[in-house]
């Protein structure tokens, strides 16, 4: 699927914003809001929202969605006043910053509205469900496969991402475990912001600067992405190993082709709004997950996997949107 596509389907779930996705729904309104399509990541977030809420309004009929993209941490401040004004009885989010939304989405919270915040963690909880990846663990996995991969010797380059807790606990995850490796040697940690643009051009610098790399950790696959482009352009043939993070099907079907560089991923799938969504459902239904004796959990961290191409056809969906 292409990003054009992507694109004219993010626009389709912001136009929905004015109306329910199932009219004769009038029993439970979930309001949704996540960043807007600014990379690969975020539009694949816009996709698995449009599939959850058209798929869930047909499985119950007592439930109607309103979906909001924003732009920015201020923008998605008033999505969610304006879903607050749409009397919504449950709201899923992911904040474009939390500190920015932490009042916001605080005040929906203590106002009654079952709230589920999703992969960027509030500094004051202020929700009934907290769902996301696991960030430590996608740094971990990374530090441990690459280690492996390159023997235990190596020089490497570190791009982050923007200066948030998330980023952070990659970050550190990765450092601790590559602490065990003393043949490892990280030349370079330089923020990128997630932005394939300015992750092209911090790569090409650090590769001026550095005449000799054995591998790249790239915490995204976009990021990834642009790195590899940056390492093509050089025609640098030094670097064994570029490893990403998120588990894009670009990223997998290079792994699929057998790709000299691109080798691994760790899966950080934007399809978890689409499982806060259905959590919210049940949650805000007062019903039970399956058989479970409890309702909803409070925590859900999902796993950090590791894809290769020993596993990479169980990750392989052609057909999604990242």
């Amino acid at each position: 699927m292409t990003i054009t596509r992507v694109l004219r389907q993010a626009a389709l779930v912001t136009a929905l914003a004015g109306t329910s996705l199932a009219a004769s729904a009038d029993d439970y309104h979930i309001g949704v809001t996540v960043p807007s399509a600014d990379h690969g990541w975020t539009a694949g977030l816009l996709w698995w929202a449009q599939q959850a809420t058209e798929e869930l309004a047909e499985q119950y009929g007592d439930v109607s969605f309103t979906v909001l993209s924003a732009s920015s941490g201020t923008a998605q401040v008033s999505n969610v006043e304006d879903l607050m004004i749409r009397n919504i009885d449950a709201l899923v989010i992911l904040p474009h910053n939390p500190a920015t939304l932490q009042q916001v989405i605080a005040e929906a919270y203590e106002s009654g509205i079952y709230t589920v915040v999703v992969d960027r963690e509030l500094e004051e909880p202020a929700q009934d469900v907290f769902l996301a990846g696991d960030n430590p663990g996608l740094g971990e996995v990374a530090a441990r496969y690459m280690a492996e991969a390159l023997g235990g010797q190596g020089d490497i380059l570190v791009l982050e991402g923007p200066s948030i807790p998330i980023n952070s606990q990659r970050v550190n995850a990765f450092n601790t475990v590559m602490a065990d490796y003393p043949g490892i040697n990280i030349l370079d940690s330089q923020t990128t912001d997630w932005n394939p643009q300015r992750a092209l051009s911090v790569t090409e610098d650090l590769l001026g600067s550095n005449p000799h790399v054995d591998a790249i950790w790239a915490g995204d696959d976009d990021v990834l992405i642009a790195a590899l482009r940056a390492v093509e352009e050089n025609e640098r043939d030094d670097i064994q190993l570029i490893v990403g993070g998120g588990g894009s099907q670009r990223v997998i079907e290079m792994i699929r082709d057998d790709h000299p560089m691109v080798r691994g991923t760790v899966t950080y799938p934007p399809n978890m709004i689409a499982s806060a969504i259905a959590l919210a459902v049940h949650g805000v239904k007062g019903e039970r997950l399956g058989n479970m004796y409890h309702g909803v959990p409070s925590r859900v961290i999902l796993a950090a996997d590791l894809i290769t191409a020993d596993n990479v056809e169980e990750f392989y969906q052609p057909d999604a949107a990242y």
